[in-house]
């Protein structure tokens, strides 16, 4: 006889495990309180649909915080083994240059969640939209804010973080899972814009205009990217890359710094070789020989007092590593993701609750952290695959 299992929430996560739960093992429902599953999903594909990212799985791995939260479940679905299956479910990818993973072009985002739920579909899951959960009753029935009450044998809450919540990702149930004892840590915003404080003459000319082909250095992590100045500070994908260390910091500091290299392609003793040897004046220089662009330059000029700026040896050193202070990340409302949620000592190592016998908890409602990139949709798709793989073991 099948087992009935129900899963809260239709995000990515939750996709993936209907998708490889054995049907002739389990019952499997989707409850998901919107209208649609997958919303997350689809606004995950605004701007180009950045599957995961293809690199050496180790190197991979290293992108997680922590990372042995979802060593086991990556390694059990890596990015080439979601690539295998989009593609027997009809939807082609290809890597692009900086190697994030994408559906061929001609895709459109609604057709990759088309394909999935055709899929899932196909096994015999079925979706209850417009069912919003509301916890257990004094049976440990689940309950639901339409009157709806279940007892499954095994449950699954995929209700995401605290971002976007108008995908209705609110990070609200972590109210019902603290009645029961679980640990949860309060949600704050990565993947997210940092404010600086700019010098108003330098904002007034260059609010909204990208900083491009820069590396970005905290500690020990470095990424390639760029940078987009806005009225409140900077944004863009290589800021997003340290987000996780530059909230780690603002948490023990009112401030911290980062480094911008803005010059990669050049060392530094090649950057003041040029500087010395040029016979044009110091801005000159930099634009017509070592070829810095104008924001660039007068981003030099508000970080680098004068006596740097013309000192060939100096202000090498500050292209190659300009320190840029930042004191406060956006709101949750604005983060791509957050970090925050269940505590990992809160979960076996199969994502099962200590607290709450036969409820597993897979997806951003979990306290981990990936940089934007591919990483955190690969994360989610591979805790589901992982989950399915372990739940189908168990009969």
């Amino acid at each position: 006889m099948k087992s009935e299992l129900a899963i809260i929430g239709g995000g990515p996560s939750a996709l993936l495990l209907a998708a490889h739960i054995d049907p002739t093992l389990y019952n499997v429902t989707i409850y998901e309180h919107q209208k649609t599953v997958g919303r997350k999903f689809l606004v995950a594909g605004k701007g180009g649909f950045n599957l995961t990212h293809e690199e050496e799985i180790n190197n991979f791995i290293a992108h997680y915080h922590p990372n042995d939260l979802l060593k086991s479940a990556i390694k059990s679905f890596t990015p080439y083994q979601l690539r295998k299956w989009l593609t027997q479910r009809g939807i082609n990818t290809y890597i692009g240059s900086s190697g994030r993973v994408f559906p061929n072009k001609e895709i459109k985002p609604f057709e990759v969640l088309k394909a999935i739920l055709e899929y899932i579909d196909s096994l015999g899951v079925t979706i209850k939209c417009n069912e919003k959960w509301t916890g257990w009753n004094d049976k440990g029935c689940l309950t639901f804010e339409s009157g709806l009450i279940i007892n499954p044998k095994l449950t699954v809450l995929t209700l995401g973080g605290g971002s976007w919540k108008g995908t209705g990702s609110d990070g609200k149930w972590s109210t019902l899972l603290k009645s029961k004892g679980v640990k949860v840590h309060p949600f704050k915003p990565v993947n997210c814009g940092f404010s600086v404080d700019w010098d108003g003459q330098f904002l007034k000319r260059y609010a909204g205009q990208p900083i491009k082909n820069i590396k970005v250095k905290l500690d020990k992590i470095e990424s390639t990217g760029e940078l987009k100045i806005t009225d409140y500070g900077l944004e863009g994908n290589a800021i997003y890359a340290i987000s996780y260390c530059l909230q780690s910091k603002l948490n023990q500091s009112d401030t911290t710094q980062f480094t911008v290299d803005l010059k990669p392609m050049l060392t530094e003793q090649s950057i003041r070789e040029k500087l010395e040897t040029s016979p044009h004046s110091v801005s000159q220089t930099l634009s017509k020989v070592i070829k810095l662009s104008k924001v660039k330059i007068a981003l030099l000029k508000s970080f680098v007092n004068k006596e740097d700026y013309i000192n060939p040896e100096n202000l090498a050193c500050k292209i190659k590593g300009l320190s840029i202070c930042v004191t406060s990340p956006r709101s949750l409302d604005e983060a791509i993701s957050t970090i925050g949620g269940i505590s990992q000592d809160a979960l076996t190592k199969d994502y099962q609750l200590k607290a709450i016998p036969n409820t597993y908890c897979i997806g951003e409602m979990v306290d981990w952290f990936a940089p934007t990139g591919g990483y955190l949709l690969q994360g989610c798709f591979s805790m589901g695959v992982y989950l399915a793989q372990r739940l189908n073991q168990l009969d």
